[in-house]
């Protein structure tokens, strides 16, 4: 079955099922980084379970941690201690088995390839022997699926930061890993622009079924997005609670008034509020 049929036919993830397994499964973590000669502590003690098919924030103040701890997910940093599987083998490998994508800040397109070859390129160097046809039609696909129709020729420089992070999550999704590790993603947009990227990584993530772990400093982001948040305080880093959002499904722009979204709102702002008095 195509890739672009398979998605079609993806039911919603409801809430029970998304709490059926542990994909991601992190102990005990702990990291520890070299700054000026002196070894410093920037993650403590870490757990964490992400269940299969749900989609998961990472919130807490700057620098506590947030991205090291995705990256540590991601196989990009090595615990000091603990550790981590990804559908039962460590992460490093998931990621060469394409079970892993990542979405970062920053787009990163390749400025001489239009937006169809930037969507199909990692998916042609993770796999040689794949046709240029087949590459570009899940290219074309997941383009489509992030709202970039007639725009696959495109450059780069022809691109608002907006359409560039959709070339960029349609990049990640051709290779389509069963986790999307996102750090930031819509960081740099403006307020209207972060909105409606919002509402197409949940759709995206309502389609494809697809555990989703995010990383973000917006409050209101986390609460829409997510089955559950997990905050993140200081000195060092750590989880210091895991909030699960009831917010009903689906979820659009009438949920922002919604009394669990103006709940779990202030919940999570009053936790980041102690974090911030802790380090100040």
């Amino acid at each position: 079955m195509m890739l672009a049929e398979t998605i079609a036919t993806t039911p919603p993830v409801t809430p029970a099922q998304a709490t059926a397994e542990a994909q991601i499964i992190g102990r005990h973590i702990a990291v520890d980084f070299d700054h000026s000669g002196r070894r410093q502590r920037v993650l403590q003690s870490v757990n964490i379970a992400i269940p299969r098919g749900s989609f998961v924030s990472l919130i807490g103040p700057s620098g506590c941690g947030k991205s090291t701890l995705l990256k540590v997910l991601a196989g990009l940093v090595m615990p000091t201690e603990g550790s981590v599987t990804v559908d039962g083998i460590a992460p490093e490998e998931a990621a060469k088995n394409r079970i892993i994508g990542l979405v970062f800040q920053e787009a990163t397109l390749l400025p001489w390839k239009n937006a169809i070859e930037n969507a199909a390129f990692l998916l042609m160097t993770a796999d040689e022997s794949i046709a240029k046809s087949e590459a570009f039609g899940r290219a074309e696909a997941m383009l489509k699926l992030v709202g970039l129709v007639g725009a696959e020729k495109k450059m780069p420089s022809q691109l608002s930061g907006g359409m560039k992070q959709r070339v960029a999550i349609a990049r990640a999704l051709a290779l389509d890993p069963q986790v999307l590790l996102m750090d930031e993603p819509f960081g740099a947009l403006d307020a209207i622009t972060r909105e409606e990227m919002s509402e197409c990584l949940l759709d995206i993530w309502e389609r494809t079924g697809k555990t989703i772990v995010l990383v973000t400093h917006s409050i209101d982001e986390a609460v829409f997005l997510s089955n559950e948040v997990h905050v993140m305080g200081t000195g060092p880093a750590r989880i210091i609670e895991t909030l699960p959002i009831t917010v009903a499904r689906p979820r659009g722009e009438d949920s922002y008034s919604e009394p669990a979204f103006k709940a779990a709102e202030k919940r999570l702002r009053g936790l980041l509020i102690e974090s911030h008095r802790r380090t100040s």
